[in-house]
């Protein structure tokens, strides 16, 4: 079966009530790229560095003035927290446009041309590119801003074209079954408006998109392959198990969400194989896994488990809770062209879970780490502190920390 017949076959799957001919013209302006990538599974050897672009160096300019700085370090790829357009409520994880930088990461003024930003953006891409660096960043795929145009006209009026782009309700009680992901931030995944209500999984001015809507899945298609185009090596598909909501179930890792995911793949292999989708999805090793597929969904994950048993360990002078978590009754086999990618903090805090995390390792972790109320993050089920600081600043903890990761099979 050709690439092309699957993306067809995997849109039947998701939308049998839809004409074929939206998809056909659709797949009638994808353009095969060159593939620049000496080899397409350069992640498995990849070493990682995260950053925020405004944070580590003002904008890009600074930040490709550090490049050689972070090859000296042996970094081949840098995973850029969100650089979208944003009106940064949420770190930019609340995206206003998909296909905009923000104008300060340019160094340029609100309204640049989309000409200014290829050549300013595209310009760090190849100089990260010449030092041997590739360059992927966040995007949500779950849902958007509420400044984003789609929900700007969606509010407008029920009849509105893009009201569908979003879910909306009268009865808050739907989906009654879904967590609460921000817990003693947000009481209710529904937001009120008007005589409706929208859905939210995470914070209310975070509405969901609406993948019921094939229009979504085709305009996220669309800006996955205009950055692509441009350059970047991969993206980090943040909120990945959420994108499905189905009336009985608790609206996370359905398997309408995988089908979306392999669709999303196949359309960037078809374009430009070697593109890395890096899947974020906060749950127990078996069922991250599942979003590897058989080597058709994500080319890797995140191994959000293993992550508060380096603490565990560490406090205990034990490995193990490390030995326990990579075992493969907990941590199963993934594909052949597949990964796992580790760390030891990520940009939002020590998360503790109980998706994945047992109530008593999440009660001794925090109780261990947790040095400050102020640390004290989703009530109980995360701490937002640096790595230095959760260790004290003392050195040998922080290097032990680090020494163990980069021991661990995987991706750093």
């Amino acid at each position: 079966m050709s690439t092309k017949e699957k993306i067809v076959e995997l849109w039947e799957q998701l939308y049998p009530q839809i004409p074929l001919s939206r998809l056909y013209s659709f797949l009638e302006q994808l353009e095969v790229q060159p593939v620049r990538l000496e080899t397409t599974d350069w992640y498995k050897d990849a070493v990682v560095y995260s950053l925020y672009v405004d944070l580590f160096a003002s904008d890009f300019d600074g930040l490709t003035q550090k490049l050689d700085y972070l090859q000296g370090l042996g970094v081949s790829c840098l995973w850029l927290l969100p650089i979208l357009d944003s009106p940064m409520r949420d770190a930019g994880f609340d995206i206003r446009n998909y296909d905009l930088v923000r104008h300060d990461l340019l160094g340029l003024e609100k309204g640049f041309t989309r000409e200014e930003q290829e050549q300013r953006f595209g310009r760090f891409l190849d100089e990260a590119h010449a030092r041997g660096i590739r360059v992927i960043f966040d995007i949500a795929i779950n849902h958007c801003s509420e400044e984003h145009p789609w929900f700007v006209e969606a509010k407008k009026t029920e009849d509105n074209p893009y009201r569908n782009y979003f879910i909306w309700s009268k009865d808050p009680g739907k989906y009654a079954d879904a967590r609460i992901i921000f817990k003693g931030m947000e009481t209710s995944n529904w937001e009120p408006w008007g005589d409706s209500y929208y859905f939210h999984r995470f914070f209310n001015f975070q509405p969901d998109l609406n993948y019921r809507n094939p229009a979504v899945l085709l305009a996220m298609l669309e800006n996955f392959l205009y950055w692509q185009k441009l350059g970047v090596d991969g993206f980090r598909a943040d909120a990945i198990p959420y994108l499905w909501k189905e009336e009985g179930t608790d609206c996370e890792n359905l398997p309408q969400t995988h089908l979306i995911v392999k669709m999303f793949r196949a359309v960037l292999d078809f374009v430009k194989p070697g593109t890395l989708l890096l899947a974020e999805a906060c749950q127990k090793p078996a069922t991250v896994v599942e979003y590897m597929g058989q080597g058709d969904e994500c080319h890797a994950a995140y191994h959000f488990p293993v992550m508060p048993m380096f603490y565990k360990s560490i406090a205990q002078q034990s490995n193990q809770p490390i030995r326990q978590i990579l075992h493969p009754s907990v941590t199963p086999p993934i594909p052949e062209n597949s990964q796992w990618f580790t760390f030891l903090r990520c940009h939002d805090e020590l998360s503790l879970e109980l998706v994945y995390v047992s109530e008593d390792d999440r009660k001794y972790i925090h109780q261990n780490y947790c040095l400050e109320p102020s640390w004290d993050f989703r009530l109980g089920e995360g701490i937002s502190a640096r790595l230095s600081n959760l260790f004290g600043i003392d050195a040998r903890k922080i290097a032990l920390a680090y020494s163990m990761m980069l021991s661990l099979p995987g991706t750093p």
